[in-house]
């Protein structure tokens, strides 16, 4: 389970950006996450598209509304499991550009800014109840590597 909340000012993306967003920015960290491309993983996957007046955020103590600075913030926050640094990097780095090459940028924009937050195991609910990642190792979508990988870093 994945949710990836993207923080923008009021009419920054346009429609067609946020259908392509929802798919590559879920891709983004799908494919880290499970060690591989697998589109049955998707529907764990949630991309919520937040978008404030741009009198209602700030950067550097002013709002955007009189800075003109293309600034947005990209909150994602995954279930445990195998998060090493290298993977929250691949993840951070395929999120910045998937949103360049949506939004028809050469580069990120050094305004976006993206939160990686790791959702304590047993601290995850849906369905009526706690999930549990070591529940979903079983589906099919994970790798061998992953699914040890897992498994170690719950076990540590």
């Amino acid at each position: 389970m994945t949710v990836i909340n993207v923080n923008s000012p009021k009419g920054r993306l346009s429609a067609e950006q946020r259908r392509t967003l929802a798919e590559t920015l879920t891709d983004a960290v799908l494919v880290p996450e499970v060690g591989q491309f697998a589109p049955q993983a998707r529907p764990g996957f949630q991309v919520l598209f937040t978008e404030r007046e741009a009198d209602a955020m700030a950067i550097g103590g002013r709002v955007l509304a009189d800075t003109g600075i293309d600034a947005m913030v990209i909150d994602i926050a995954v279930m445990d499991g195998d998060w090493r640094q290298e993977v929250r990097t691949a993840v951070i780095e395929r999120i910045l550009a998937a949103m360049a090459d949506a939004v028809g940028q050469p580069e990120p924009s050094p305004a976006w800014w993206v939160n990686f937050r790791v959702i304590d195991e047993g601290s995850w609910g849906s369905s009526g109840g706690v999930l549990s990642v070591l529940s979903l190792l079983e589906t099919g979508v994970f790798t061998e590597d992953k699914v040890k990988a897992i498994r170690a870093a719950l076990n540590a």
